[in-house]
């Protein structure tokens, strides 16, 4: 049962509006199936409109903020579950406690780093569930060129293909978590190429 959530999303207010449109969305099918959603704390951009729309289906959500940003206002101050911590490295441990899912939406450097720190701590059997990028209109189809490039190179294996899956809409995500393929701690032993 997929019950606790974390969202990889940008601060950024200037985005197109196709893209706050699909946080809205993934907003409401993590509402609608009564589950709680982690995500960076923020108030604007696409932090902002994930949280607002969470909050105003009354849904559940936690935001983790590091305090430099709380000083500078950029926390969310309608969220009761607000979790102030130290750095950023803190924050990216927190916002993969005790999920069942990490879904990643287009955003900026903030949103890929997270992404590889947990592509990473995945291939190393440190975190074993699923993780899902939602490609609105192929926005992570070059990562994922990328990526086949560091299979092709013996960067990584082809078995590391199922670390991620991607799909294109909010709607489809219940079914991506379902069928993203099984990972454990034994990911360690094909770590190395």
């Amino acid at each position: 049962m997929i019950s606790k959530v974390s969202v990889f999303c940008a601060s950024s207010h200037k985005v197109d509006h196709k893209y706050f449109k699909v946080a809205e969305e993934l907003a409401h099918v993590l509402v609608q199936n009564n589950i709680t959603t982690v995500y960076g704390g923020g108030a604007v951009g696409l932090m902002g409109k994930l949280a607002d729309t969470v909050l105003q289906e009354k849904g559940t959500i936690i935001g983790i903020i590091p305090q430099f940003m709380m000083d500078v206002e950029w926390g969310h101050k309608r969220i009761d579950q607000l979790i102030q911590v130290a750095d950023m490295h803190e924050r990216k441990k927190k916002l993969i406690e005790d999920v069942d899912a990490v879904v990643i939406l287009p955003g900026g450097s903030g949103t890929l780093e997270e992404a590889m720190e947990v592509f990473t701590l995945k291939r190393l059997g440190k975190f074993t569930k699923p993780i899902v990028f939602i490609n609105t209109d192929g926005f992570y189809d070059g990562l994922f060129e990328l990526f086949d490039k560091m299979i092709e190179e013996k960067f990584l294996r082809d078995e590391h293909r199922g670390i991620w899956t991607s799909i294109d809409h909010p709607d489809d995500l219940i079914q991506g978590i379902n069928d993203s393929p099984t990972w454990d701690e034994n990911a360690i032993n094909i770590a190395a190429v």
